[in-house]
């Protein structure tokens, strides 16, 4: 068979790093321990599901609890190489008998969020636990009913230690997920430094905003530029995106759910990037062009011996300084060549577009 050229496997392959496991795999263990306690009396350790994609991990216990009708395991989540949030963290399902025919319900726990606005692909009141993770639960907890007798009627509270604080480093709250975390995986597996998760939530806050009627939405490359969009345009905080430095997840998800209004704020070495073609706008994969800032420079009236000053510049605010020094609207001029590189991207979508360079204090340096 052919070696996979691309994928998460192959992305595992060429980084040498150790994938970990979703919080979706970690209930859906739990679950399939308690489960097999309540039914047989005893936990199986280690516990091995399957996750959607065939694979078949185990998973030691880190707790277990047994009464007349109910149980609780626990899994402490590894998340590999990924440096998430959730790492290390306490994963706990508690399952409990309910009468024939109840079919399977889930409850949050202490630690686990709920969804008190619409958008997301659970209904308000919801407990955050995503609809792989739910299905991932919902085949093992027939599979151990079908292997052990049971009739496969249970409440399943998932729970995690100290979700609430960690959650509080999450897009959670933002998104109307309040007390805790999500139980998030559609495949089970982490994969380190893919940024699957971050793109994930942009879509998600895309589709929150949306479903509570906004028109106007602004992705920021961090908290200095929302703080300043809101100052500008006072948006509701639903609907600011933290894109951070994905501008192109930002533009391509806007594409095909498109509004009226696409607000794009950030700091000006980052949108020169941007405005240079780059999507992703993180050091580590894209950097600032001192030439082309030069380019633009001179379209500004710059005269030789300063566009060679900015081509030789050491950072990109150091060039906009020289610049501005001069009198040349670099800032202007990088957010316009920006905006029309988002509105390439955007191919025709019906969004108007602006963009808002700020310098690190938050003052907008250049619009478009």
């Amino acid at each position: 068979m052919a070696e996979s050229s691309g994928g998460r496997d192959a992305q595992l392959k060429h980084t040498g790093l150790r994938p970990g496991w979703t919080t979706g795999a970690c209930a859906t263990a739990a679950t399939t321990a308690a489960y097999t306690a309540l039914l047989t009396g005893d936990f199986p350790d280690p516990v091995t599901i399957t996750l959607p994609k065939g694979q078949t991990p185990a998973f030691a216990l880190a707790a277990e609890s047994l009464s007349a009708d109910s149980a609780m395991a626990g899994i402490v989540k590894d998340a590999g190489d990924d440096p998430d949030v959730t790492h290390g963290a306490l994963v706990r399902a508690t399952v409990r008998l309910l009468p024939a025919g109840s079919g399977v319900v889930f409850r949050a726990g202490p630690g686990v969020g709920t969804v008190t606005r619409p958008g997301l692909p659970l209904d308000v009141g919801e407990p955050a636990v995503n609809p792989v993770p739910r299905q991932m639960m919902r085949d093992h907890v027939a599979a151990v009913a079908a292997r052990h007798g049971g009739g496969g009627d249970v409440e399943i509270t998932v729970s995690v230690d100290h979700g609430e604080e960690i959650a509080r480093s999450t897009w959670n709250p933002r998104l109307g997920i309040l007390g805790g975390l999500s139980i998030l995986g559609t495949t089970g597996i982490v994969v380190p430094y893919s940024c699957s998760a971050w793109i994930d939530s942009i879509r998600r806050g895309v589709d929150v905003a949306r479903a509570a009627g906004r028109t106007h939405l602004a992705g920021c490359t961090g908290s200095t530029s929302e703080r300043t969009v809101v100052s500008l345009y006072g948006l509701p905080e639903d609907a600011l995106l933290d894109m951070g430095d994905f501008a192109g997840a930002v533009l391509k998800y806007v594409r095909r759910h498109p509004v009226e209004r696409l607000t794009v704020c950030g700091g000006f070495a980052k949108l020169s990037k941007l405005a240079v073609g780059h999507l992703d706008l993180h050091s580590g994969r894209s950097q600032v062009d001192t030439s082309f800032l030069a380019d633009l420079a001179r379209r500004g009236g710059a005269d030789e011996t300063l566009a060679a000053e900015v081509a030789a510049a050491n950072t990109g605010l150091a060039a906009l300084q020289m610049c501005r020094a001069a009198g040349v609207p670099l800032g202007d001029l990088v957010a316009a060549a920006a905006r029309d590189q988002a509105l390439a991207v955007l191919r025709g979508a019906p969004v108007a577009v602006d963009v808002v360079c700020i310098d690190r204090a938050g003052a907008v340096v250049g619009r478009a």
